[in-house]
């Protein structure tokens, strides 16, 4: 899939490019799907790039994997193409929560709404730190709404990893934390919404919320400095 016209001849419809992978709308055996192509970095020797690539590839499918057999909504996988190195899974009909979080108090989004899906956010990251999973991009863009159901999916599980570090959790909070603050300010206490839902969810919730208030204070640290 190195051209536009390889990609068009694929049924390939481009969705969004970061600096990591491209995504694409398509179909797997008559259903819509989704493509997730990470590309290679031709500034690394083709061998190395090819083995990083294929690495990265695989601990995402075992994450998103790993994710769902702990009871955390993602998208069903479909498929795994070491040769082309993408990921193909299900298709979420649905809107981002980032969307919805920018429609409070503007688009009808009320109160009841942002505290539903805050439980559900705080209710999955819960499931997902328990069983030793962090998912190292947690923002509003990486989580869905699904409009059949109404629950919340988790995407984008490229920067996963595993880990039972408190510290690891509460930096995956924390991450959360600053996207909220900077895109969804509007929302007011939405992160202690989400919080109060983790405390109820997790076993572990303890050691990694004294942990949060650690990270929290390096990180005044670091802006006061600049």
């Amino acid at each position: 899939m190195d051209t536009e016209a390889d990609r068009k001849d694929a049924g390939l419809i481009l969705l969004k490019q970061g600096a990591e992978a491209r995504v694409f709308e398509s179909t797997f055996v008559g259903r819509r799907s989704i493509v997730k192509e990470r590309f290679s970095k031709k500034y690394r020797h083709p061998a190395l790039d090819s083995k990083l690539t294929l690495k990265r590839l695989n601990a995402e499918a075992r994450c998103m994997t790993k994710a769902r057999k702990l009871g955390v909504s993602t998208p069903v996988l479909f498929a795994v193409d070491p040769m082309l190195h993408t990921l193909t899974f299900e298709y979420v009909e649905g809107p981002m929560v980032k969307e919805i979080f920018l429609g409070f108090g503007t688009n009808g989004i009320v109160e009841e709404r942002l505290q539903e899906i805050a439980t559900q956010i705080g209710d999955s990251i819960a499931k997902l730190h328990d069983g030793g999973l962090i998912h190292g991009d947690l923002t509003t863009s990486n989580m869905l709404i699904n409009k059949e159901t109404n629950q919340l999916v988790l995407i984008d599980f490229g920067l996963s990893f595993i880990s039972t570090l408190p510290e690891d959790k509460a930096v995956d909070l924390y991450v959360l934390e600053r996207a909220l603050i900077s895109m969804h300010s509007s929302c007011g206490d939405v992160m202690e919404k989400l919080l109060a839902a983790y405390r109820k969810s997790s076993k572990q919730w303890c050691s990694t919320l004294n942990k949060l208030a650690q990270v929290r204070q390096r990180g005044r640290k670091r802006s006061m400095v600049g």
